[in-house]
């Protein structure tokens, strides 16, 4: 059986990311037998200038891409029904907002390192895009390591103390010199993968990297 290495570069807070994630899963799931693959996260921040409180999603989203309020509802709707069909929970609703989330990405390095990453990242994406919930309030933090089985005190203590900050800002400085937009999923440390593409889209290029490892080998 072939093993992959896939680097996903992703944000919280970023809905095609959650969507892409799906995508993979049904993808890794048709390629189960065939191909095994050892996922890490890095972090991509899509508002770093964000401040703490946020800002209402609608208003954000006119004037980060030049469109009308209504507008971005319309295709906020599209979004989250695209994502219920995958099994996903959006709730864009009125009062709704968008956080930054480096101290999300703290959090998620230091789950990393207790090997829980991927359970986190998800929990955070049904705390942001389910519940509505800012991904980097330090209770909402505490409580998801908490429900995961990890060291709440320790958690806690991450957060206050900025720890793996350098960490996360020098992984940010590596992923950004090739991916511009998340997702981003990197097969090998070789072959990219931009954007949350469909399933068989995935599978296809999964083998076809497969195939070419195996030529390579002769």
């Amino acid at each position: 059986m072939k093993v992959f290495k896939l680097d996903i570069v992703s944000d919280v807070v970023c809905p095609w990311c959650a969507i892409g994630y799906k995508r993979l899963e049904q993808a890794m799931d048709i390629l189960k037998g065939e191909i095994q693959f050892e996922i890490h996260w890095h972090p991509f921040e899509l508002n770093p200038q964000m401040p703490p409180e946020g800002e209402e999603i609608f208003e954000h989203l006119a004037h980060k891409y030049g469109i009308s309020p209504e507008t971005a509802r319309q295709n906020q709707a599209q979004i989250a029904a695209l994502g219920q069909e995958l099994g996903l929970d959006f709730q864009f609703g009125p009062g709704r907002r968008i956080y930054n989330t480096f101290d999300a990405h703290r959090m998620l390095h230091w789950a990393k390192l207790q090997g829980k990453q991927t359970q986190f990242y998800l929990a955070l994406f049904h705390e942001y895009f389910g519940k509505g919930n800012n991904p980097s309030a330090p209770e909402v933090l505490v409580r998801v390591a908490d429900e995961l089985g990890l060291n709440a005190k320790e958690a806690s203590d991450v957060i206050t103390s900025g720890r793996y900050g350098d960490e996360v800002r020098a992984e940010q400085r590596h992923y950004k010199e090739g991916i511009q937009a998340a997702p981003g999923y990197i097969i090998n440390q070789t072959y990219l993968i931009s954007g949350a593409q469909e399933p068989d889209t995935l599978v296809g290029a999964f083998r076809d990297i497969a195939l070419e490892g195996q030529e390579e080998s002769r």
